[in-house]
């Protein structure tokens, strides 16, 4: 009798009240993937694709030849960033809890992988983020008021009320606006990079997207033009495990590692602890000289875990063990470089405790400038007429009237 076919349905390790279960993931000894020449075919360096890139041992220490031999002020910089951006996070969470911003979404778990790389690009290089990269903003120069004005939707919101909170922009720090439709940032980010290789210019570009988000058709059309045109740019797939409540096997990350997803492109994928700010830095560094020197795009894999929930929108107690992040075998990126440093004697447990502290008093008094703008329900309030600029260079007759229209009838209210 000829068996049936069944229909395969990807299910996750554990589920509320399981204890947690990461034998799914492959991992690797730090220090034991070898580091290949940027000019290495992807066909000879497959191995890159399964294996994973770490420099951090369990002792803390950095080893292998991914050791980028960063200086250990440099590291304390990366530390203070990773540290902000949580203490940002936690601020803005509670606010939201709080009724005075909508929506916000929190990087708890992944500082890692924005600061690293912020570090390794050049401030030329063009970044398409995705909605949890808010410590590549800080590190681009972003101040901490405008990100708390932007959700706010206040009088000095950059978007001017547009956008759902957290979807920042930065011109002057080469950030695209963060879009809530899925995948689009890596075709832009493509494209980008084109244009950067058209004109001559050594500028590369980089874009980021949760694994989730790997199923969308615009990674596959981002993927073919940067192949076909060996365009200068780095491609992140963020691997936090869950994309709202679907597990990364849902996209089917079970079948292979998603940065086995570049080697049939002819692109070279990177597997990399995305846990581990020495690892992501060198793996960034690495895929950066490849793309200046012609080599063209890379795709990196960074294996992370997503903390908190998806957003405040979201209870994740609802579809994973409470306490899973505290079995996730590569751990907490800042507690890792944190014990990296004192091993090295230029931290220590109280200089922690006190840059913490700092931390939030920095935080704290930025959140007091950002009300002096406004908030949902205290003024000062944006100019609805806004809703009308910066659509058209020559606003149409039928626009310009609904705005005197407006204007009538706010007139005609304050009259009465």
């Amino acid at each position: 009798m000829a068996n049936k076919s069944r229909l395969h349905i990807p299910r996750p390790s554990a589920r509320p009240g399981d204890e947690p279960d990461f034998g799914y993931l492959d991992l690797s000894p730090a220090g034991s993937i070898d580091k290949p020449s940027v000019k290495a075919r992807a066909r000879d360096i497959e191995y890159l694709n399964s294996g994973l890139v770490r420099v951090l041992d369990e002792d803390h220490a950095a080893i292998g030849p991914w050791n980028p031999d960063l200086d250990p002020e440099k590291l304390q910089v990366a530390l203070r960033w990773m540290m902000l951006n949580r203490v940002f996070d936690e601020r803005m969470w509670q606010i939201q809890r709080q009724g005075r911003i909508s929506f916000y979404m929190q990087a708890l778990g992944e500082e890692a992988v924005s600061i690293a790389q912020a570090m390794a690009l050049r401030p030329g290089d063009m970044c398409f983020p995705s909605y949890r990269n808010q410590g590549l903003f800080m590190y681009r120069g972003m101040k901490l008021v405008d990100m708390m004005c932007q959700c706010l939707s206040n009088t000095r919101d950059m978007c001017k009320g547009r956008q759902l909170p957290v979807m920042y922009h930065s011109k002057v720090g080469n950030v695209f606006s963060i879009s809530g439709n899925l995948a689009t940032q890596y075709p832009h980010a493509v494209g980008w990079a084109m244009a950067s290789a058209i004109k001559g210019e050594d500028h590369i570009a980089a874009s980021w997207m949760g694994d989730g988000s790997t199923a969308a058709a615009d990674f596959h059309h981002a993927l073919t033009f940067a192949a076909i045109y060996q365009a200068p740019v780095i491609l992140n797939v963020v691997n936090n495990q869950w994309a709202i409540s679907s597990f990364q096997g849902t996209a089917g990350g079970e079948r292979r590692a998603f940065a086995a997803r570049g080697l049939g492109f002819g692109i070279p994928g990177i597997r990399v602890d995305g846990n581990d700010l020495l690892a992501i830095y060198a793996v960034t560094v690495w895929a950066a000289d490849r793309a200046r020197r012609g080599g063209g795009p890379t795709l990196i894999e960074a294996v992370t875990y997503r903390a908190g929930a998806h957003s405040t929108s979201d209870d994740p107690s609802k579809y994973r063990p409470k306490d899973e992040w505290a079995s996730f075998p590569l751990g907490d990126p800042i507690e890792r470089l944190k014990q990296h440093l004192i091993g090295l004697g230029h931290w220590s447990e109280k200089k922690h405790e006190a840059l913490a502290e700092d931390l939030k008093k920095e935080v704290l008094a930025a959140w007091r400038e950002a009300q002096k703008f406004g908030t949902m329900t205290e003024g000062p309030f944006l100019d609805p007429a806004s809703m009308f600029d910066d659509v058209y260079a020559d606003p149409p007759l039928h626009l310009n009237s609904q705005r005197r229209r407006m204007l009538e009838l706010e007139q005609y209210g304050s009259d009465n």
